[in-house]
This record gives structure tokens, sequence and C-alpha cells, in this order.
């Protein structure tokens, strides 16, 4: 059995919400129906090339029998007239409405003259017959049911219920839902609000110059007409403890409108001007809709008092609709707060912001492998290192899952743990592979570790088994760069090397992961040459002496990915080498002796002059004086004094003793002690970072 949309749809280019989504017409005139019917109004001309409405005698009088008196007056009107060239007599059937398989023996149910065998009404040609059969219902349930299940979201599984419903089984149907939607066990608290949702209902048909319109051919309706349509209901509802419609919605089954429970809950729930919508009789069915635990909203499912009335049989329908409808809608709350905790993992598990070493500027990118798994084990990081240096780092843990992302986690924070002691490549290297270990016998990860140095324009790369880097220089050549693969992280026994590259002004580095440049249709190599092409023609269109933008650069590497290509996430980081020139560094070695302080404040004053930063002196000579005495005073090696000219004046005095010092409030009665606190004091910032061999203890001044 195929199964097809249930409801009337608009033509491809015209948006289904506009018009089936406004609210339901309110009655102009006294004894005109609540719900718009979509006949020509009497008296409409017909004649050759115009379409006869249904209803209309043969001899295009266009009288209409009163209901009740052997026929049923026309309710989808000129949707299913017919051209006046066709044979007298001969009705063109209307296809059965989409997703409701044909009933069989329909044609059985009438008589030749057109009536229903049953109630001895007339059926307008090309309408669908209604449902009397328990087979008819069961296979209207079935495709309805399956329509709403195909929903994933809140908005797909409301609007399933609507096409499903309209105009099948129902003219109109306005959906409520609590405001804001309980999610899971919680229990919400306060009172219980009931919001508009959506409304959707039969089109009524136009009439333009004389002609009658199909609906795929409708105008749209004007902002004025749907505003004044909107205000017949209200868009919010509470739920007043103990009242009628309370007890309505506690009482869990559908009801009809003309029952006294849903008379009195019906103003409730649709406000002052909501009576006009509900026709009288049981021409409507309010059903709640109830989840796993609790209500969480209700339908209101509406009849054109013209047509055949809902039977008890139909409130099982509605039931049975309502509770697809409230299981789905539950779900789909279920899976948005699991795509929002998976969205708020990830992103706290990635850098929010990179940082703005000197020397280097940074961009960086992350796709996850699908909308459906929006978590995955791909990172990327820098790590400021001291003496302006920064770290480098993108990782792939196996798997794209809640599992890979907690092991992404740790293992990046064990890298910036390691990266704080200043630790080699290789050995950052070492110290995650055992940490992997320790995670699991499972846990495997690629990780590529690299610390460029912008003073002497170096970078020292490590691998573990990570696709290699890209190396794109000021020209516009692009480099694969040569770097030992070792094997990835958590085997565990390996040793890992690095090597030691030139990193020129200008050039750009580009890490990644295996996400970027291998798939199911090509292999990690050609990838790996594809993006070599991709930046050498990126970098052509900027010209020789003008690297191309990072942040553009980025969007056209991910642009070389193809529909087939995101099997997998990709984390993407770029890394602009600008280093720092010779004439920007001044670097002495001082003996620890006690003429130390003295002499490192003659040659801070010599360089600082030679710069322009005279109005500098006095803070640079008092600062270095205090730091240069602090290290020579614990220290028996030579002490490094370092002076960096960039956007700030950077300091850094580096000895061997590993213990930091602290800043503490001096006493009256102490000699020492406020050296720290006349840098703290003074500097823009400071701070001090523990060393493989010693320490170094830095700090900055604005320029002016």
């Amino acid at each position: 059995m195929t199964e097809q949309p249930t409801s009337y749809e608009r033509p491809q280019g015209a948006d289904p919400a506009e018009a089936r989504g406004a609210l339901l017409r309110t009655p102009d005139s006294p004894g005109s129906s609540a719900l718009p019917v979509q006949a020509r109004a009497e008296g409409a001309s017909s004649g050759p090339g115009t379409a006869t409405p249904c209803g209309q005698g043969q001899d295009g009088k266009g009288t209409q029998p009163p209901v009740g008196k052997g026929k049923e007056p026309p309710v989808n009107g000129p949707e299913h007239s017919q051209p006046a060239a066709a044979e007298a007599g001969a009705h063109r059937p209307r296809p059965a409405p989409e997703g409701i398989p044909p009933q069989p023996g329909a044609e059985q149910e009438r008589s030749p003259g057109g009536q229903d065998r049953r109630t001895g009404r007339g059926l307008p040609p090309g309408r669908p017959m209604p449902m009397r059969r328990d087979g008819d219902r069961l296979r209207f349930v079935g495709a309805a049911t399956r329509r709403i299940a195909r929903g994933l979201d809140l908005d797909e599984i409301v609007m399933g219920l609507c096409r499903a419903t309209v105009p099948t089984f129902s003219d109109a149907i306005l959906v409520y839902l609590r405001d804001p939607l309980p999610v899971g066990d919680e229990r919400p608290t306060g009172p219980v609000v009931l919001r508009l949702r959506r409304t959707d209902r039969i089109p009524e048909e136009r009439d333009t110059d004389e002609v009658l319109l199909p609906p795929a051919f409708e105008p749209e309706p004007d902002a004025s007409a749907l505003a004044e349509l909107s205000s017949l209901t209200t868009e919010l509802c509470e739920v007043r403890p103990g009242g009628a419609l309370n007890e309505v919605l506690r009482g869990v089954r559908p009801v009809f409108a003309d029952a006294p429970a849903a008379r009195a809950a019906l103003p409730e729930l649709l406000g002052d001007g909501g009576d006009a919508l509900v026709p009288s009789g049981q021409h409507a069915i309010l059903a709640p809709l109830r989840g796993r635990r609790r209500v969480i909203g209700a339908a209101l499912f509406l009849r054109r008092p013209e047509r055949l009335a809902f039977e008890a049989d139909d409130l099982l329908v509605a039931a049975q609709l309502a509770t697809h409808s409230a299981l789905g809608i539950d779900k789909a709350v279920l899976y948005g707060r699991e795509a929002y905790i998976a969205d708020e993992l990830q992103r706290t598990m990635l850098p929010e912001t990179l940082p703005r070493p000197t020397g280097v500027r940074l961009a960086s990118r992350y796709l996850p492998a699908a909308e459906t798994a929006r978590v995955g084990g791909d990172w990327y990081d820098a790590i400021p290192l001291p003496g302006s240096r920064v770290a480098l780092v993108v990782g792939d843990v196996m798997g794209h899952s809640m599992t890979s992302a907690a092991i992404m986690g740790q293992l990046r924070t064990t890298a910036q743990t390691l990266a704080n002691l200043d630790l080699p490549p290789q050995e950052v290297l070492h110290h995650l592979d055992e940490q992997a270990q320790r995670l699991g016998t499972d846990r495997m990860a690629t990780c590529l570790y690299a610390v460029y140095d912008p003073v002497t324009h170096r970078i020292t790369i490590a691998n573990a088994g990570h696709p290699p880097p890209v190396l794109l220089h000021l020209g516009g050549r692009a480099e694969v760069l040569r770097v030992p693969p070792g094997a990835p992280i958590g085997v565990g026994g390996v040793d890992f090397e690095a090597v030691e590259l030139d990193a020129p002004a200008g050039a750009t580095l580009l890490l990644y992961t295996d996400g970027l440049v291998e798939s199911r249709l090509r292999d990690v190599w050609t990838g790996i040459e594809q993006l070599r092409e991709k930046l050498a023609a990126t970098a052509r269109l900027t010209g020789p002496d003008h690297p191309p933008p990072l942040e553009a650069l980025c969007d056209e590497v991910l642009d070389m990915l193809g529909p087939g290509d995101r099997d997998d996430d990709i984390a993407l980081l770029a890394a602009r080498f600008d280093g720092i020139a010779p004439s920007d560094v001044a670097y002495w070695r001082l003996d620890p002796e006690e003429t130390a302080p003295g002499q490192a404040r003659r040659l801070a004053r010599r360089a600082l002059a030679r710069w322009d930063l005279e109005d500098l002196t006095d803070s640079v000579e008092l600062l270095v004086s205090e730091v240069v005495t602090n290290a020579v005073r614990y220290t028996s090696r030579p002490v490094t004094l370092r002076l960096l000219r960039t956007d700030v004046l950077r300091c850094e005095v580096g000895d061997d003793v590993p213990q930091l010092p602290r800043l503490r409030q001096a006493r009256a009665d102490d000699e020492g002690g406020r050296g720290l606190f006349l840098v703290n004091k003074l500097a823009r910032r400071w701070g001090a970072t523990r060393l493989s061999n010693g320490k170094v203890v830095w700090f900055e001044l604005n320029r002016g």
C-alpha cells in the first residue's frame, strides 16, 4: 500500500502554512456557518468555459434542496466542479484524499441517482465519501498515524496531525500545547498554560472576475484578513484548577462539543470570541493530548454544519490521533533536550574563543558529522606558552558519540596541563598516550602537537597517527609537511619523534582532522592532495605578496566538501605566522652576582632609548630590578633577560629555580616581599610559568 500525504496540498512554490494555517472564519451574519464554506455564492452564472458548482442542477439554475430533503449541501464547491463541455450526468471522480486508501465498495454505496443508500442524501460529485465503516476508519487511522510518526521535531509532528485530519476527518483543527512543555520526568511548577500552537482549515475558494478559481490558484489572503481571524481566539489560556477545562483534560477521553462538560470548557479554551467558531450539534470534538505521564495539550476538531456530524466511532478516531500525536510530541521534546545537551557538551569541549598570542593569528572551524550526531571526538586548541610561543593542537578520538566527546574532553584537558609545564611536543604525546591507556583499552585517538616560536620563526611538530599539516607559503605554494606519522594515542609502548621546521613570516599552517580529507568517495591521500590544490588556488586569488584572509581561507577549505563527503566530524585550525622581527627583540644573559640588577637596568634603558620608549624607562627599570634581584638571590646559574616590542612591551626573566613566586602582603617590619607587589601594581599584567628546566617571570606594560 502506497502512503500519500493525507490532506490538501498546495503546488510547489506556495507556502502551505500561510493559507491553511489561518484561524477559522467568524460568521458575518446570522445563520451563516462558523466555518468557511467553499461553495460559490448562489446566483453565480455558469456558461461555456465556466465550472458548474457541485449541487447545481443540470439546468444550471443553481437551486439547492435544503438539508434533509434528499440532498446534502455542497461542501467542496468549485474544487470538484466539472467543465461545461463534459458529458452531461458524467462526473469525474475525485482522487482519494492523499494518504487515505481508496475505500473499497464506495461506489456501491451510491444509488444510480447519486444518493447515499444509507442516508438518502445526495453526495456532491468528487466529494470524499464519509467514513461510514470500521474498515474506512482503520485505514484512515493507519495512514494518519504513520504520517504523524514521520515527524522528528515538534513542529513536524503538529503539522502532521493537521495535514492528516484536514480535510479527510475534519474541516478545521486547532492544536493547543502546554507552555512550556514539560520534559521527561520533570515536574513543572506554576499554573498550567495552554498556547495555541497551530491551526489548519480547508482553504476558502475565491471568485475573481466572475471566474471560479480552484484552490491551487487561490490568491493569498491579505494581512488584515488574517489579523481579523486571529482575533477570534486567545493565544494563551490558563487552565484553572477545578475548572471545566481542567476536568475535561483530566478525563483524557475526547468528548463532543455539545456535551455539558465541553460546553463549559470551550469558552475557557477559546476565549470570549471563540463560541462563534464551534458549530452546534456533534460537529466538534475536543480531544485532550496526553503524553506518557501528563496532559500536554488539547486538539479541537471542527466540521461545518452542512457536513455529516461526527459519530460515536469518530471519538475513537480522535482518541487515536490525539494519543499518537501526544506521544510523538513527548518524544520530540526529549529529543530536543538531548540535542541541546549534545550541543552544550560539544560547545564546552571546544575553545569558546581563540587566544591572541604575539606573532600569530588564528582561525578555526568545527562541523559535526550530521545534524543527528552533533557530538564527536574531534578537537582543536591554541595554548599560549612562555616566551611568546604558542602550542597548536588538533586531535581526533574514534567515533562521534557522547563517549567520544567525554574522552576528547579528558585528553584536551591533559594536553593543556602538559603544555603549561612547557614539555617538548614528543613528551606531551607520550603522556597523552599514557592517559588514554588509563581511560580504557579501546580508547584510541590521533593527535598533532606543534609549538611555534615567533622570535626564532621556527615550529616544532610531533605527530601521533594524524594527517600531516599543510603549510601555505606567502608566494602561493602549498606544501604538505613531512612529519613522522607515529602511532595513534592509546596504542602504548611507542616513542614519538619531533621535527623542527622553518615557519617564515606570512606563511599559514593548516591543521585538520581526517573528516576533511577522507570519505567513502576518496581516500585520505587523495583528499590531502585536493586540499593542497585548494589552498594554492585560493592563494593565487590574492596575489603573491598578500596572503588570503584567514576566515575566508577556512570557508574556502570547507567548500571543497561535496554532498557525499560528510562522513565524520571536521575540526580545522589555521595559524598565520607573523613572527616578531629581530629588531624588536633584545636578549641578554646575566651572571648571578650582586651587580646583575644594576646591569639589567642599564641594558633595559638603552633598549628603550633605541625603540623610542623613553617614557617607560622609570617603570621598566624599577620592575626589572625587582624581578632580577629575586632571581639572582636563589639561582646559581646565569639569568636571562629578554625584552619584546610588539603591541605591548613585554619583559621576561628566566632562571633555573622551579619554585614559582607568590604575591603576598608584606608586614610593616619586613625588609623584603614588596617586589611582586610593585609588579602587580604597575604592570598591565604579569605571571610566572614553570619550565622543564626552571621558570620564567614576565610582565607587560602598555606602550602609551
